[in-house]
């Protein structure tokens, strides 16, 4: 009977000390944040985890075409979100989300540190997070080889010389491509002398080549090195060249192509939060962190455009092959959006019909 009770009484004060203990940790696991971006969009992999583990979340890229595309598919869905977050669309189509009225404001601690500039919603609903320049890129080498001299204005383009030479991209159809013809916009305002109209029908006589988006442009059409068409002009981007040098892995020592300073359209990207998130707080941590100098240095060699942030210093590549150009052109977000359409319809019947 005392071993009995003395049996009990160890029992007893086991379970005691069991009921003291702290229990175990619960795993929690890792909910999912959605993120609607451009086919462009890139991170490093190191980088992209690193954010997973500090938040305990997963990302998930939601990859949606081009700007335009991706900003239809948000619109077309904003009853039921496919995301949290979308990130991509840019002052060509900034007036036209927010009429959408698909985000939620978020006013990130991180905007103190980004030049007003960039600040084009007020209200921020969508945030900047990097810039970039559309202009023509030229291919040296044929230069050097047919003996041309490169223009020097926009209007050279539609000189006899540069006939069957000239490679752009349908404005309905590609982001590039819209940017370009709003830099012609405002070059050639439509109450001066010379209007934008006209230039587009002078190129057209001048047998400028159009194609559906840029990657077609760049690499079917234009004759630099990662193209094999026949055209030594291509509309593309201020960090083309930077970005010939860099992915030649060292078999280039400058790049095969050079920047036209003779008129660029600067487009600026945004992140915004998407109404009906049920992730409220862990999309503030993902626009915060894109406004982060850690993300801000890791994007410039991988999505090839400029980063907001004042204080983070561009790669060297960036400095030497990739300077902002010096003829910039821009347009307001909200006149954009009035007239965009009509302009896209005029250029269309100008140019395709």
């Amino acid at each position: 009977m005392k071993n009995f009770a003395k049996s009990i009484s160890k029992i007893a004060i086991a379970l005691a000390l069991t009921a003291c203990a702290a229990p175990p940790p619960r795993v929690v696991a890792p909910g999912t944040l959605t993120v609607m971006s451009h086919d462009s969009f890139d991170i490093s992999e190191d980088l992209l985890k690193q954010f997973e583990q500090v938040n305990n979340v997963k990302v998930n890229i939601l990859k949606s075409g081009d700007a335009g595309a991706m900003l239809n598919k948000a619109i077309l869905s904003k009853n039921a979100p496919l995301a949290d977050v979308i990130y991509g669309v840019d002052n060509t189509f900034l007036s036209r989300a927010l009429s959408a009225d698909i985000v939620e404001p978020y006013a990130s601690p991180a905007l103190v540190a980004i030049p007003d500039k960039f600040k084009l919603d007020k209200q921020n609903s969508f945030l900047p997070v990097d810039y970039g320049y559309v202009l023509l890129n030229v291919d040296k080498a044929y230069l050097a080889d047919k003996k041309l001299t490169a223009p020097t204005t926009l209007r050279d383009l539609t000189q006899a010389g540069w006939k069957k030479r000239v490679v752009v991209e349908n404005p309905a159809t590609s982001s590039p491509g819209l940017a370009f013809l709003l830099a012609t916009i405002v070059a050639f305002p439509e109450d001066g002398n010379y209007t934008w109209q006209q230039f587009w029908a002078d190129l057209r006589q001048n047998e400028v080549q159009v194609t559906t988006g840029w990657s077609d442009a760049y690499y079917k059409d234009f004759s630099g090195s990662s193209g094999k068409g026949p055209y030594p002009l291509v509309v593309s981007y201020a960090t083309s060249p930077a970005a010939e040098l860099f992915y030649s892995e060292g078999k280039l020592k400058e790049p095969p192509t050079d920047n036209l300073d003779i008129g660029a359209f600067e487009q600026v990207e945004f992140v915004g939060i998407l109404k009906g998130t049920k992730h409220r707080a862990l999309a503030e941590k993902w626009v915060d962190f894109m406004l982060s100098a850690a993300f801000q240095k890791d994007f410039p060699t991988r999505m090839w455009v400029y980063p907001v942030l004042k204080d983070v210093a561009l790669p060297e590549i960036f400095a030497q092959y990739a300077p902002a150009p010096k003829q910039i052109f821009s347009l307001p977000p909200d006149q954009i959006n009035a007239k965009r359409e009509k302009w896209i319809q005029d250029w269309t019947q100008i140019v395709l019909k």
